[in-house]
């Protein structure tokens, strides 16, 4: 038989009983295999996979490379191009729903977001290079003894939130402070690391003006109220923050285009400089640049020897079918198509929300030959239409600019850490 050759032969005769076990054992194990072999083909071919072309995972997802000696993502790597993929099989959110830092708005989960626990399984591909997992424990321990600050308006909170309740999610450990004029600031203590966040709008100081009775050149123009932006004097919650903090990272623009504040016949900006109207006024844009290169100068200046300097992109919104007061919202449940953003984002269609690369090309001029390193999260948040709070958000209208947490800044902390890590 041709088993046998399977078998080592016994030294002594089978009896009977034995061999009557033996062709049962046998028995079982080919008819168990034959079995086996037959629901597999069965369950082959009558139910084939279906799958969808961007639910396949890249190869060297989440992995780093071109790593020097000392784990340190290679600059070289570009990871703000790339693409979204679905990955069904993604691991648990680094943090979840119970973080109390979340903002209610932005508390997708708890606030019954439909779709909310998908935000989180689209992951981010660069093109040429693998953008490195993040590792919370890691990151505490290669920055003990340094402060980190995002200045800037709420979608820099956003980010800021997503870093705390990542790193909070690994260790208890916490004293929650508030130096150097910051909004709200959490220090680790096992490791002294420092985590705040500055809360500006304009990044200059602002504040409401009204006419002179007694007249002066803006009244003179006709000006009655307005909001005065001194260009040259940073906002107070912020002015401390380069003596203070390592790394800092900022964010300014949303304001910048909010007529709903910023009324151009109601309440206009009105620039001033060494404590003087600047005259004739400068609209909006040409103040942004004014601002810009005041504060970048400021920054660079008052900055403690070895700080890490970044300005952070404009994110975009998603208002479809009019704008935040005029109805709009944002239903998206999956990313946008290429051809989408570009309907969406593109300047030559002066759609809704076309001042997020408008906002991006003064940025890119204010900071050209500073030592301010860009932190580009445009391109890739500009397809997530799907990870908004939507009407979740608590608000009488659509929150289409603000981001679901956990979501879509938890990938600008990679791109942020990946670039941080490559530095130092």
């Amino acid at each position: 038989m041709a088993s046998n050759h399977h078998f080592m032969r016994p030294s002594q005769p089978l009896s009977s009983s034995s061999t009557s076990y033996f062709y049962i054992f046998v028995s079982i194990i080919a008819l168990t295999s034959l079995f086996l072999l037959s629901s597999h083909y069965l369950a082959y071919y009558s139910s084939p996979p279906v799958v969808r072309i961007e639910s396949l995972k890249p190869t060297k997802q989440y992995v780093s490379v071109n790593n020097d000696d000392n784990g340190a993502a290679s600059a070289a790597c570009d990871y703000s191009e790339g693409k979204w993929f679905y990955d069904p099989t993604v691991r648990p959110p680094r943090y979840d729903e119970t973080c109390k830092e979340i903002y209610k708005g932005w508390n997708c989960v708890a606030g019954n977001r439909s779709g909310a626990a998908e935000i989180v399984k689209w992951r981010w591909q660069p093109n040429h290079c693998a953008l490195p997992q993040f590792d919370p424990l890691r990151f505490l321990e290669s920055y003990r003894n340094i402060s980190i600050g995002f200045v800037g308006d709420s979608l820099n909170r956003n980010m800021f939130v997503s870093l705390f309740c990542s790193l909070r999610h690994v260790t208890s450990e916490v004293k929650k402070w508030r130096p150097a004029g910051t909004d709200r600031a959490f220090t680790f203590l096992k490791y002294n690391l420092t985590i705040a966040y500055h809360r500006t709008n304009l990044l200059a100081r602002y504040g409401r003006w009204s006419a002179n009775t007694k007249g002066g050149e803006l009244e003179s123009l006709g000006y009655k109220e307005g909001y005065r932006v001194d260009v040259d004097v940073p906002e107070g919650t912020w002015a401390d923050a380069p003596s203070f903090h390592n790394v800092l990272i900022f964010n300014t623009g949303h304001w910048w285009w909010a007529p709903s504040k910023f009324d151009p016949i109601k309440s206009p900006m009105l620039f001033h400089e060494n404590g003087q109207p600047i005259i004739p006024p400068l609209s909006p844009e040409i103040g942004l640049d004014v601002v810009l290169r005041r504060m970048v100068s400021y920054v660079e200046e008052k900055s403690k020897q070895g700080t890490v300097l970044f300005f952070r992109t404009q994110s975009p919104r998603h208002f479809e079918g009019g704008d935040w007061d005029q109805g709009g919202s944002c239903p998206r449940s999956q990313p946008l198509s290429l051809q989408e953003v570009e309907k969406f984002f593109s300047v030559g269609n002066n759609g809704t929300n076309v001042e997020t690369r408008i906002v991006n090309e003064h940025i890119h001029e204010a900071i050209k030959g500073s030592a301010f390193r860009l932190l580009d999260i445009t391109q890739m948040s500009e397809f997530r239409a799907d990870a908004h709070p939507s009407s979740a958000g608590g608000k009488k209208h659509d929150d289409c600019m603000h981001w679901c947490l956990p979501g879509i800044t938890d990938t600008w902390n990679d791109l942020f850490i990946a670039q941080l890590s490559s530095m130092t």
